[in-house]
Parts: structure tokens; sequence; C-alpha cells
């Protein structure tokens, strides 16, 4: 029987569980926040050290409750790129820049004009969220800073450094996020050069391990303040909602994994290279070995709804659960409004960081619900959109799961199922990561054979839900609205986004 603990760090706090694997279940999990703070419009930072805070916070009290005080493996996911600064010891020399941070829109724009054969793996061009546009604004607007920095690194990286003492990243990382050779297991230094950024390979983590990979063995006091009494073997993870892939079992080819939060992510693995422009990837090797993951996504989606919610409409917990329920009880719902879901920016299949919301079609008869169901519902063709243009590309999806916060909001969870109009497993565990990371854990200690193996055996239960015909083809009749819009809007919110950004450096 092993004891496995678990973290997810996600944007407002990290989650910790420990799995037992003779239970095939979570013990215990427990949370603890730590704060996000915005110095500018479109900048969002975190400091590295409340993560480490809240991690001993969390990770006790999971461990606690689970009646343990022996761990065998631990294992971590983050969200990515959150980008740590910091020394060779692992103190910060600067507030960790959050992935959703889109201040190096400039930098990533610059990505395109590198001509080199890995860039292909990223469809040509890096995002804003990752970690060497990050690396070169850095350079750029704090050089001082990043001549302080020893270490650029994922938080994963900063995590696992605080646990073991090594400096090691995560294959899938480096693979998704770095501009990393995965197919050849090798840095490529030209295209940091080519970018300004030659040095960039002596502050990144040199030793890469693949997920379900040992990292090392745990050291120093971290794992004892969390009650552990032993020296768990450390094993590698990665991006947070990437790692889920494992727990909902969508390991091989055709399978989808749809996770709704603070931002969506739609993951899906190819068996060989393919055309997938507009998306992210195909990165060889960065899951599972001998496969090619893609990554589409919607940069803001819960993240809409919660600002609504709280900033905009000023509700309390209870009031937002009453709006989801008239919402979803409406079945007129936006009444005639249309919205694009680009409050920071488009992930895919636009890749363009400058896009920016907008609600249009209002009147003075247009009340709260109505603006609040026409988010939900941009949210929702943003996922209808991805799809659309997945098919475009050819590849084939033959079983979609979904999971993560859209499942406890009904109205945004019926809505995303009717967009895509057919049906979906809804995952009935609310953290695919913890149990991801699990996966992670029991490979590393050789319980099964490989992550797959794994996956089948530890994966989370489903449930099914089928879309709504008529308001299925009212997304299906809206969507070419949505797109026509999104082309329409784009030159003009690329101006506003301009002037932002000046304004926000004045």
């Amino acid at each position: 029987m092993a004891k496995l603990l678990s973290f997810d760090f996600g944007t407002g706090g990290v989650r910790a569980g420990v799995y037992c694997t003779d239970a095939r279940a979570m013990l215990a999990s427990a949370e603890a926040k730590y704060e996000t703070v915005y110095p500018h419009t479109g900048w969002a930072e975190q400091d590295s050290r409340q993560w480490l805070t809240s991690m001993r916070d969390a990770g006790r009290r999971a461990v606690a409750a689970a009646g343990t005080n022996h761990i065998d493996s631990i294992c971590v996911a983050t969200t990515a790129s959150t980008v740590a600064f910091c020394t060779r010891s692992g103190e910060p020399v600067r507030p960790a820049i959050l992935w959703m941070d889109c201040r190096a829109s400039e930098e990533a724009a610059l990505t395109a004009e590198v001509d080199h054969p890995v860039m292909a793996y990223c469809g040509g061009a890096d995002a804003v969220e990752w970690l060497v546009p990050k690396a070169m604004w850095t350079a750029r607007r704090q050089p001082e800073v990043y001549a302080r920095a020893e270490v650029i690194c994922e938080a994963l990286d900063f995590i696992n450094y605080h646990l073991c003492g090594e400096w090691v990243g995560s294959r899938m990382n480096a693979a998704c996020k770095w501009n990393y050779d995965s197919l050849n297991g090798a840095f490529v230094p030209e295209i940091y050069q080519k970018l300004g950024i030659g040095d960039l390979p002596a502050k990144l983590p040199d030793r890469i391990v693949p997920v379900g990979g040992v990292v090392g063995e745990a050291s120093g006091s971290l794992t004892a303040d969390m009650g552990i009494v032993n020296r768990p073997v450390i094993a590698q993870g990665g991006i947070d909602a990437h790692i889920g892939i494992l727990s909902a079992n969508t390991v091989r080819p055709g399978g989808l994994l749809v996770i709704g939060g603070t931002s969506t992510v739609h993951l899906t693995q190819l068996s060989g290279y393919g055309d997938v422009s507009g998306f992210w990837g195909p990165y060889p090797n960065a899951l599972t070995e001998g496969e090619w993951l893609v990554e589409a996504g919607q940069v803001s989606s819960g993240s809409i709804l919660s600002w609504l919610s709280n900033d905009i409409f000023g509700l309390d917990a209870n009031q937002h659960q009453e709006l989801i329920r008239q919402v979803a009880e409406r079945p007129e719902r936006a009444n005639g409004l249309l919205a694009l879901d680009y409050w920071m920016g488009n992930r895919t299949p636009y890749r363009d960081p400058d896009l920016r919301g907008a609600i249009m079609g209002l009147s003075l008869g247009h009340s709260r619900t109505d603006i609040y169901a026409a988010a939900i519902d941009s949210v929702a063709l943003g996922t209808a959109n991805v799809l659309a243009v997945l098919a475009e590309r050819g590849v084939d999806i033959d079983r979609i799961v979904m999971a993560g916060g859209i499942c406890r909001n009904a109205a945004w969870l019926q809505a995303t199922v009717d967009a895509i109009g057919r049906p979906v497993s809804v995952a009935t565990e609310d953290n695919l990561s913890l149990i991801g990371a699990a996966v992670c854990s029991a490979t590393a200690l050789g319980l099964w054979p490989d992550l797959a193996a794994a996956s089948s055996g530890i994966g989370v239960a489903t449930h099914e839900m089928q879309p709504n015909v008529e308001r299925s083809r009212w997304y299906q009749d809206t969507l070419p609205l949505y797109q026509d819009a999104t082309e329409l809007l784009t030159p003009l919110l690329h101006t506003l986004t301009k002037r932002q950004q000046a304004e926000s450096r004045s």
C-alpha cells in the first residue's frame, strides 16, 4: 500500500491531497490560499515565498487528516508558465510573473521571426504566457533583475527545488513552454541567441526529467514541517491541466480533456506529427513517449464570471449561485446579446494576446442576468470554436471528458455541452490534477509500468451529459456571428490594448 501526496498549485491557492493506492481513493485533502497582485493592466504577479508557506499549511493538514506520517512519494502540478526569478539557493529576486500575465506580447511576437525546426512544435511562435517571452521581457525591461536572477524557472521547478534541493525541469514544461527539443532531448541555444537571451540556458534547470520520472528524494525541513517522518521520492509532475489528462484517462489519441476553471484548457494527443496551426504543439514526448501533445484553450473563462459576479455586480457566494440558477432556468438566455471572451487575450485558435473582451447589443432593457448569460455564452462559444477549428485541422475526437470549476456552475456546464453539441463525460472528481499527480507518483515508484497503465488503474469516474438539441442549434447558428465579430473588432481591440499598455508604462 502506497500513500501518495499530491499538490496542485492553481491561480489562487494550492490544494494538497493524500491518495492511497490500495483504496484507489483520495484519503484527505486541504487547501491554502495565496495572493495575486495586478500592478498594471495585463500584469499579474505572486510572491513565490507564499507558495511555500501555503504548501506547508495545506500539506500538513492533508497529511494529518489522512491519519499518516509516512508518505511514499510527492508530486507537484502547477500553473504554467508562472515564472520564478531567484538565486541558486532559491531566494526570489523579484515577484513571480503569473501564467496569465500578458506584458510580454511584443516579445512573444518576436519569437515568430525565429527560423528553426523546433519552432514548428509550437506552431512557429511562442505564446505571451510562456517562460521564454517573459524572460525576454525581463532582460529588456528590467536588465538588473535579469542579471541578478541566477535561476529562471517554472513554479514547478521552484517548488521541487525546495522539496529536494535540486534544480530539475519537467520535460513537459520544457517542451511546451521553453522551445526545448523534446524529440532529441536537448536545448537549442541558437533559438535563445536569436531572441537576445543567449545566456538563458545557463539560468534554466539543466536536468530535464519526463513526467512520472524521479526528480530526487525529499530533503530539508519542508516535508518535516508537514508532519512527514520519512524521505519520500519526489516524482516529476508538470502543468496542472495537462497532468489532469492522466486522471481523465484521455492519454491515447482521440481523447480530449476540457478543464474549465479560471481559464479553459483543451488537451489531446496525436499519434504523430500533424498540422495544428492555430494551436500550441504538437509537442513530441511532452506527456508520454512517442505521442504528440496538442494544447488549446481560453485565457479567460471562469475568471470572467467571477469578475462579473464579484467586482461588477458585488454578489456574495450565495447570490452568485442564485444568479447561476436564474440563467440555467432561462431558455432565452442572453436576450439578444453577443459577447467575446477575450478579457485577457485569446490563446487559441487566434493566438492573439492583444484581443480584449466585448459585450454587444446592449440596451437599457437588459438586466444583470442577461449580461451574465451573455458571458457564459461567450465562453461556451470559445470552446465550440476551438473544437470546430481542430476538426478543420483533421484532429479526430471520439471522447470528451470535462472537469474543473465548470462542474460547479450548472449554467456554464450545460451551455458548454450544448455548444459542443455531443455527449460529454463529466468527471466526478473536482480536481483532476491531484489524481493525475498521484498517477505520476505511482509510475515513479514502479507500481505500474508506465503512465498510460497507471492512468487506467487510477483514473476518476465520470457520468455522461447530453446536449439540449434546441440550444445546440442556437450555438451552431451563433458561432459564425462570434467568429465574424472577432474578425471585425480585432483592429479596434488591438488599438485599445496598445493604449492600455502605453498608459500602464507612463
